[in-house]
């Protein structure tokens, strides 16, 4: 008897998957391949402690502090100094009363990479400056905030991701949370598709979806400017995951310029950015990086701005340029809110 590990599949090839799912899609016989990898990564994590020796840290970090950037929870609201107006939080909308809370139109979840990561702290500043300025009711958890569980769960450690979830699950439902709002692909993927198997029912919506309906509603006031050329990377877990693929593409689209250029593979189709299945967290040493090929994907549009609407699509397409050097040059990558926060009429700011 032999172990599938090793023998029928490298032990290698269990950790190179970056479970975007486009083998599961082309595949005409409909074999959920992600699904058996990360079963394969939960036994070696599990029963034989046996996984990339990155993952420790990453482990160690979800496990104490509840996000993989291993920060403490008091910092979890670092990213809204210096912001022109007050970000609210639940648990002071919870010490007025319920109607306070009961008058909250989303719950906006910030994410560990909006909070912690110096690059996606700008992502949500950009979120809230478009809240604010259409007016919505919004909250955030702030220090009651934990990591969605996403990271730990594709890499095999079931044990911390139902850790997270249920204490998450928890926290929203004591507050009576309806309505979650986030920026982060696989935050959504992870409350829409997978809290609801340990009882938690919301209605999420991505950042991309909410931001372009309050365009399109006249909520948001934009200023006539000139974007540039844009093109457009989706995120795996947002398009092939969840078929959100006209969202972002509605922004850019409220926001104008000269007009979207698309890449060869977008939409469902499109090329992984090489961060999802905890990929985010391991090196790669061996041939093209995965972020380098879909990086030369987008500069071959001619397009001087890469929009995305993940955080982890965003930092992986920004080392990408980074690594190309002068051929990027001039070339920035940037989340759609950034984009559409950009177009906003200053007066609006100021409310």
């Amino acid at each position: 008897e032999h172990d599938i590990v090793d023998s029928a599949i490298p032990y290698e090839a269990v950790w190179d998957c970056v479970t975007c799912g486009a083998c599961v899609s082309a595949c005409p016989l409909l074999i959920e391949h992600v699904d058996k990898i990360v079963g394969l990564r939960r036994n070696l994590v599990l029963e034989e402690t046996r996984f990339p020796g990155e993952l420790n840290g990453v482990f160690t970090a979800m496990e104490r502090h509840g996000t993989p950037w291993g920060q403490p929870a008091s910092t979890r609201l670092d990213w809204t100094r210096g912001l022109p107006f007050d970000v609210p939080v639940v648990a002071d909308l919870a010490s007025r009363g319920e109607d306070a809370l009961a008058e909250l139109e989303c719950l906006y979840w910030v994410g560990c990479a909006g909070a912690f990561d110096d690059r996606n702290r700008a992502v949500a500043r950009s979120v809230v400056t478009c809240l604010h300025a259409a007016g919505v009711r919004y909250a955030v958890l702030g220090q009651e905030e934990t990591c969605s569980g996403d990271p730990a769960r594709r890499m095999g450690n079931e044990y911390v991701f139902q850790k997270l979830a249920t204490a998450n699950i928890e926290t929203l439902d004591g507050y009576g949370v309806k309505s979650i709002l986030t920026a982060c692909a696989h935050c959504f993927n992870t409350f829409a598709n997978e809290y609801p198997q340990l009882g938690g029912q919301y209605e999420v919506v991505h950042h991309s979806g909410f931001l372009a309906r309050l365009a399109d509603e006249g909520r948001l006031k934009l200023a006539d400017g000139e974007v540039g050329s844009v093109t457009l990377h989706d995120p795996c877990y947002l398009a092939r995951y969840n078929g959100v693929v006209d969202a972002p593409r509605r922004v850019l689209e409220v926001v104008g310029g000269t007009g979207l250029t698309e890449m060869e593979r977008s939409g469902a189709d499109a090329f992984c950015c090489g961060a999802g299945g905890g990929r985010m967290w391991m090196e790669e040493d061996r041939g093209t990086r995965i972020n380098a090929e879909r990086t030369s994907q987008a500069l071959a549009t001619g397009a001087s701005q890469i929009a995305t609407a993940c955080p982890f699509c965003l930092v992986m397409m920004r080392d990408g340029l980074a690594d190309v050097g002068p051929p990027a040059e001039g070339v920035i990558a940037r989340d759609v809110a950034e984009i559409l926060a950009d177009a906003l009429e200053v007066d609006t700011l100021a409310k």
